[in-house]
């Protein structure tokens, strides 16, 4: 078998080519904070970090004048703790509480990071090299980094400061230097699982969120906003309507849909539900609201400009629904109210339904007159 047949074939190897980098793009440029809360935790994070760089500045400053190493009172070093000292503060006067929320927040962690590493791997260098204990501080990085950064960049990170240190810091190969080498890189893979452990956990609650969200704004059976999404876009309506802008509501009721239900069975009348609902959404904009309100029937809240605007999205409501319906029987009695400044929400429902009954009261499958 030869080196290519063996490394399978190309379009496979493309794939593996690509597949660290892709995961590593993806992972270094995912955003931090999507929400409040988490911009809040990153917010924290940076007050953290910001506090341990402080005391390791110190620690060094203290370290540099007291004890008689190679690095003792070098202008360097002295130089390199004073500014860690006096530097990191001014990260608390950026605005970081947007920062996080898009790519400058991953940007200014990473860039911290390298930061930190040269300035370590340079002091530890002025400071006797693979003699120095100033290297135990990429652990503290280490561990800081392993508490919120996604896995990508620990990875990354904790690769470069074992690079810096093997090939700036430990010097020629022996047993001390072999020995700090493998805790870093040990440590990085540890940090690693550790990361990817709690973005996973925070994925997950992300996604248990989402989820309760969901089935608390959306109609199970339809897949469109229930009635309580419903009610909170009539109340959006009302307020912009105070401000000039013009909206209607219209409900939708659908005719003969009992019998479907008594002839067929339930799951004839639920499938003509799930039909409604998406014949429904085909026929407004996407800034408007398609709703099940309960049982059989709907409602749409839209802005309009015009009267005539309403009067043909109330004609479209009920054409979509009569074609839907056309095999079994069902059309929709369709009543609309014009929203009004000061309106409160039973205002607005309770005209859109008495127009809406009279559509029914004339035999259905029509559009009552428009209830202003």
């Amino acid at each position: 078998m030869d080196d290519a047949a063996a490394a399978g074939p190309a379009p496979v190897r493309r794939l593996r080519r690509r597949a660290a980098p892709a995961w590593l793009g993806a992972g270094l440029s995912r955003p931090l904070a999507e929400d409040d809360e988490r911009a809040r935790f990153w917010v924290r994070h940076v007050h953290t970090g910001v506090l341990l760089s402080e005391i390791a500045g110190l620690a060094c400053l203290v370290y540099t004048l007291t004890t008689p190493t190679p690095g003792h009172r070098h202008p360097v070093l002295l130089a390199l703790a004073g500014a860690v000292v006096v530097g990191t503060p001014l990260l608390l006067l950026l605005p970081l509480d947007r920062i996080v929320r898009d790519l400058r927040g991953p940007l200014l962690f990473y860039g911290w990071t390298v930061a930190t590493t040269a300035i370590v791997t340079a002091a530890s260098a002025f400071d006797g090299g693979a003699d120095s204990p100033l290297p135990v501080l990429f652990f503290l990085v280490l561990v800081y980094m392993a508490v919120a950064f996604p896995p990508a960049g620990v990875v990354l990170t904790g690769g470069l400061m074992t690079a810096a240190h093997t090939a700036l810091v430990a010097g020629p190969p022996d047993p001390q230097s072999l020995l700090v080498t493998t805790v870093l890189a040990t440590t990085t893979l540890i940090c690693t699982m550790t990361s990817a452990n709690q973005w996973a956990a925070h994925d997950r609650q992300v996604l248990l969120l989402r989820t309760q969200e969901a089935l608390a704004t959306t109609d199970p059976l339809t897949g469109v906003p229930n009635r309580r999404v419903f009610l909170d876009r009539v109340g959006r309506a009302v307020g912009r309507a105070g401000r000039g802008e013009r909206a209607v509501v219209c409900i939708v009721d659908l005719d003969g849909f009992k019998a479907v239900n008594d002839l067929q069975g339930h799951a004839a009348g639920d499938d003509v539900l799930r039909a409604v609902a998406a014949a429904l959404g085909r026929v407004v904009r996407e800034t408007d609201t398609v709703a099940r309100l309960g049982g059989d029937e709907f409602a749409v809240v839209a802005g309009s400009l015009l009267p005539a605007d309403d009067a043909a999205l109330a004609d479209r409501l009920r054409a979509a629904v009569a074609e839907v319906g056309a095999g079994c029987g069902v059309t929709a009695s369709v009543g609309c109210a014009l929203v009004h400044p000061g309106d409160d929400v039973a205002d607005v429902l309770h005209r859109a339904d008495a127009a809406m009954y009279r559509a029914k009261a004339a035999g259905g499958d029509r559009v009552a007159d428009l209830a202003g």
